[in-house]
């Protein structure tokens, strides 16, 4: 029981800090302790999703040392820790070292693991030649391959490379497109409004055999939302309902902000009062788009509703919250307001930066307040010693 519990712990996705360290020490120390090369590569895996490719590469050595077996998944862990913080040069000649090594040859992951990092950093140069690296290994690419290539085309709008990516997929035969692939064909026509040809691609995909699932559903609310194609998006609702789909925090922001959009406030407040009867946390994305439609509205009251809900709330506000706040009072003319936001950024330890100041300045120049545009604009063009000897805002 001791050996699970600190095995548990020591694999807390969260990260390894010191604590966790000291856990993975204690155990080492332990008479019965026997190194483990699978738990050493899931803290590799660990270590590297929280960008720290040193300590991974640390604990690889120490794996070594301890006379674990080093295979092509040790390799493959390591490999990830240094594409995920962008050191590709190691991480490619981790590869290499890989193809000439015996027992730990490259396979699918490894590769897919590599393609997935240089299109998360836009480097969409290296993927043809880690395709053909792959080819020229008899590795073909699988299910996970293609669904992130298509998921970053599709994200990227290189349509022409994502619908070649997934006829390729079918042309593969033993590579049968999932609902993962389906979300991220839909998500991104729908994203760029390209409605039509996202709901043939759903149809097909249905046809296929393929069901959707709770994210399918808020990709669709979410196309047609910002389509303004509201009854399509009311029948998808029904259908939710119909058939029994629980909804999530996201398929809540999303109907919110669409009806916020439209101007529809009843409806987006009868939302947000039913994702509080059901328990789902309101976040700061759900008060960005109450904020906005409000001040869309005019309705300053009803911002100062959304501030009290908040006053009683343990919701974490963020830049993007308190640049809606200022952009809406700014909107409504209530320039004191939009004044006492900075107070509050303070207060809640978040500091203004030029997006705060740029709207402060268009909100002054819109309501003929030319001399208090001026002097932010002023502010501004100091440099930081400067302003910040002067006691004003820190525009970093």
């Amino acid at each position: 029981m001791f050996n699970l519990r600190l095995n548990s712990y020591a694999l807390d996705p969260r990260g390894l800090g010191f604590g966790e360290w000291q856990v993975f020490e204690l155990l080492r120390e332990q008479l019965w302790y026997r190194p483990n090369s699978g738990i050493y590569i899931k803290l590799i895996v660990m270590l590297g999703k929280c960008k720290q490719p040193e300590k991974a590469h640390a604990l690889f050595l120490a794996m070594i040392d301890e006379g674990c077996v080093v295979n092509h998944e040790a390799y493959t862990a390591l490999l990830s820790a240094y594409s995920r913080s962008g050191l590709f040069d190691k991480a490619f000649s981790l590869l290499e070292k890989m193809k000439n090594t015996p027992d730990c040859q490259p396979d699918v992951h490894t590769y897919s693991v590599l393609i997935k990092s240089c299109l998360q950093v836009v480097a969409f140069d290296k993927v043809p030649v880690l395709l053909s690296d792959m080819a020229n290994q008899g590795i073909k690419p699988n299910t996970v391959t293609y669904n992130t290539l298509i998921d970053a085309y599709g994200k990227a709008k290189r349509f022409a490379e994502m619908e070649s990516t997934l006829l390729e997929m079918l042309r593969e035969g033993k590579c049968e497109p999932d609902v993962w692939t389906m979300n991220s064909t839909l998500r991104a026509f729908g994203s760029s409004g390209q409605i039509e040809t996202m709901e043939k691609c759903y149809e097909k995909f249905q046809s296929a055999g393929i069901e959707p699932n709770i994210k399918t559903f808020n990709i669709l609310l979410d196309s047609y939302g910002k389509a303004e194609k509201y009854e399509k998006m009311s029948a998808v609702m029904e259908y939710m309902q119909k058939y029994h789909f629980s909804w999530t925090i996201v398929t809540y922001n999303v109907v919110i902000d669409a009806f916020g959009r439209a101007g529809d406030l009843k409806q987006m407040e009868y939302l947000f009062r039913l994702m509080r009867s059901e328990r789902i946390k309101p976040s700061c994305v759900t008060l960005c788009s109450l904020v906005r439609a409000y001040g869309r509205a005019g309705k300053a009251e009803k911002i100062g509703g959304v501030l009290r809900f908040i006053e009683n709330s343990d919701v974490m506000l963020d830049i993007v919250f308190f640049n809606c706040l200022v952009d809406a009072y700014g909107r409504l003319g209530c320039f004191a307001e939009m004044k006492g936001v900075l107070e509050m950024m303070k207060k809640k330890g978040c500091k203004p930066d030029k997006i705060t100041y740029r709207t402060m300045i268009k909100a002054y120049k819109i309501g003929g307040m030319t001399s208090c545009a001026k002097e932010l604009q002023g502010l501004m063009r100091m440099p930081d010693e400067t302003r910040l000897e002067m006691g004003k805002p820190d525009f970093r």
